[in-house]
């Protein structure tokens, strides 16, 4: 597990943009159960292609008029419990961090795993999720 003070600023990147950390399966759970509109999830990681390609892509493509209902995040390797909980819902892809998943209804309908992210620059992730922003929030 990572240490709080190397995670914090990670995390905070995602929360000062309006994401709301699921740190409990319980709070996993009640979220992404929700059949009622569309949210984002965003599996968070301490690596090189969440900070340089992940958490700013999806920042950018949140900035865009048609996004997302909810936003949530949860940080592998250190909120172990609700990531795992949320990789449940992520099925059947494997596990991955960084992820970014799109649910509408409750239902996974878009995701991005590692591979799609790495390697990717911040704008081609922003531009996948715009679009598929634009085919499930509307």
């Amino acid at each position: 597990m990572y240490p709080v003070e190397l995670v914090r600023p990670m995390a905070q990147e995602l929360q000062n943009s309006g994401f709301e950390s699921l740190t409990t399966p319980e709070q996993v759970t009640q979220k992404l159960n929700s059949k009622d509109g569309t949210s984002l999830l965003v599996v968070n990681s301490v690596c090189g292609c969440a900070a340089a390609n992940a958490r700013p892509g999806v920042r950018l493509a949140i900035q865009g008029t048609v996004k997302p209902d909810n936003l949530y995040t949860v940080f592998a390797g250190f909120d172990t419990e609700a990531t795992a909980k949320a990789r449940e819902f992520l099925l059947p892809y494997p596990p991955s961090s960084p992820a970014i998943a799109l649910f509408k209804n409750g239902k996974l309908v878009h995701m991005l795993e590692r591979h799609h992210i790495e390697g990717r620059s911040a704008q081609m992730i922003a531009d996948n999720l715009a679009s598929a922003f634009q085919n499930y929030c509307n």
